[in-house]
């Protein structure tokens, strides 16, 4: 079965004229991409299917609500981050431009909205002596998985950032510290002043710059991407009057399920089962057994995963057959590399340890659940959605 369908195929499919079809691509309901020829446009079967899904709902109140919740319209307002045309924005900026020189200190001062010298100055970090050392030696040799949730849980403090702090110097001050703190929980090192992404090199051993500024463009690209499962739950978090380390703390909870940054662990054992060795063949038994490929396909980037293109272009030359890897997905699914995957070719192509893929992303996106749980507090709403209920009737006896 063919993955994509041409414009009067899709259009029949949805029931609507191929000129309402166009003005659903123009309104960023459906994505175009080219055909066979520069006239030519088809569009994805998944993406066709879900519009027309959408579409049958109608008006219907719990089956919107359903899928809101599932990629559909939008919930909440944000001026953080827009994916818009297979490109992603921070705060009108393309990232990938910004990905290219920006620290990650600037890019956390940019969707923080403050000086980068005032977030990120000589104060704002535990003393040496405060430091819990023995508390944290004992994470020292698990994988970022399962020791970045409770070192940083226990590293850092609510005070400095609590909803009564307001301000705008000192939560500035507490936001670079909660960063810096995560920085220092990933590494196993004391907190430090010196730029995050030479800070992450030292520790993991690298000492050539390119492989620094990798590091450094992995965690600006990872820094935010919209209303996703943990910059969601930052916000209800945030939403309650917690501090921004709750929010953090919340944010990265979430990154930790399977579904969201614990795909890099999926994907890693993918890469091991997978070898450089009849990749395609290994990757057709995998889905003949009803297993997936993770890394691959993301439902706002239908033509690829801008950030992992961006990363791959520096790490691929250098790795032939991670290039057949990617080939036989797409020839398979037709998809793209996701940011997972990107992630997982970064560590290896630096030979970091297991779990700095996910690591790189908590750190990098620590930026996004602060500027997400900040943004929220300037409203007052609780985020507190209803559930439709469907359980057993209420029993009123005889």
């Amino acid at each position: 079965m063919t993955n994509y369908f041409t414009a009067k195929q899709a259009a029949e499919h949805l029931g609507v004229s191929l000129q309402t079809l166009y003005a659903y691509v123009s309104r960023g309901l459906l994505h175009a991409e080219p055909g066979k020829t520069h006239r030519e446009r088809r569009y994805r079967v998944v993406d066709v299917e879900r519009l027309a899904a959408q579409r049958t709902r109608g008006r219907k109140p719990k089956e919107v609500a359903k899928a809101a919740l599932d990629w559909g319209t939008p919930v909440l307002e944000s001026a953080i981050t827009l994916i818009e045309d297979g490109r992603c924005y921070y705060r009108g900026r393309d990232a990938l431009t910004m990905a290219q020189t920006a620290t990650v200190e600037a890019t956390a001062a940019w969707l923080w909205q403050c000086g980068e010298a005032t977030a990120f100055g000589e104060g704002g970090l535990p003393k040496a002596s405060e430091w819990p050392v023995l508390t944290l030696e004992s994470y020292r040799d698990r994988r970022a998985e399962a020791a970045l949730l409770p070192c940083f849980t226990v590293a850092s403090d609510d005070a400095p950032t609590a909803i009564w702090q307001r301000d705008p110097t000192r939560v500035a001050q507490g936001s670079g510290a909660l960063l810096r703190l995560m920085t220092a929980c990933l590494l196993g090192t004391a907190p430090s002043t010196a730029p995050i992404h030479e800070q992450c090199a030292s520790a993991w051993g690298i000492d050539d710059a390119e492989g620094a500024d990798l590091i450094r463009m992995a965690l600006v690209l990872c820094a935010d991407h919209e209303l996703n499962a943990s910059s969601f739950t930052a916000r209800c978090v945030a939403s309650t009057g917690a501090s921004l380390r709750a929010s953090v703390i919340a944010g990265l909870a979430a990154l930790t399920g399977t579904r969201h940054g614990g795909t890099t662990a999926r994907n890693e054992a993918m890469w091991e089962e997978v070898g450089e060795v009849d990749i395609a063949a290994r990757m057709g038994a995998r889905l003949a057994r009803g297993e997936k490929l993770p890394g691959f396909g993301h439902h706002l980037y239908p033509a690829g995963d801008v950030r992992a293109s961006a990363m791959l272009a520096r790490v691929l030359p250098a790795h032939p057959a991670w290039q057949t890897i990617i080939d036989t997905a797409d020839a398979l699914l037709g998809q793209r590399p996701s940011l997972d995957f990107a992630l997982v070719a970064v560590r290896r192509h630096l030979q970091l340890p297991l779990g700095a893929a996910f690591g790189l992303f908590a750190l990098g996106r620590t930026i996004g659940w602060i500027a997400h749980a900040l943004e929220q507090r300037e409203s007052t709403r609780l985020i507190r959605p209803r559930a439709a209920y469907v359980g057993a009737p209420p029993s009123h006896g005889d």
